[in-house]
């Protein structure tokens, strides 16, 4: 069985209006490593061009981030056929450069992802009680959906009498 996970990796202007490029770099700590591989990235994003940089994740890398913009705000990759070997640390770093009026601001932000991988992922405890309340949220607004379907019903019936009430006193009257 095959597995792939996505490593997400976000990095939003403040500013939306103004003009911006960048370009994500990633790269890789193998779990008990000091150092992040540094002589060479694992893969690097630049305008409509991903390209994977170490042999380890050769074809493995498939760029899910920002496309079609200069702009990248999402530099998340997809690693395809995920092995024990792929556990540690992930760094994302955008460069961006912002073109303001008057000249270019370079910001560099960087990101870690932590990626342990297991042989049967067992759910946390806050997934389980999520998916639980979740049910008991459900229940609860369809019964209260219920609850007020017949109170506007009721509203709507005594309205309906209240009315055929005054037609027959006002009839009676003539």
């Amino acid at each position: 069985m095959t597995v792939s996970f996505l490593l997400v990796c976000i990095s939003c202007k403040r500013r939306e209006e103004v003009p911006g490029s960048a370009i994500v770099d990633w790269h890789y700590k193998a779990a008990g490593s000091d150092e992040f591989i540094h002589v060479s990235r694992i893969f690097q994003y630049e305008y409509n061009n991903p390209i994977i940089l170490h042999e380890n994740f050769e074809g493995r890398l498939e760029w899910k981030g920002t496309m079609g913009t200069k702009d990248v705000q999402i530099g998340s990759v997809f690693i395809h056929n995920v092995t024990y070997n792929d556990t540690g640390t992930y760094l994302c770093t955008f460069h961006r450069t912002l073109y303001l009026p008057l000249n270019e601001e370079h910001v560099v932000i960087s990101k870690e992802v932590e990626l342990t991988v297991v042989e049967n992922a067992n759910p946390e405890l806050t997934a389980v009680i999520s998916e639980i309340m979740m049910y008991v949220l459900i229940a609860v607004l369809q019964l209260w959906m219920i609850g007020v379907l017949i109170y506007c019903y009721r509203k709507i019936y005594a309205e309906n009498e209240a009315r055929e009430t005054r037609k027959t006193a006002r009839s009676q009257s003539k």
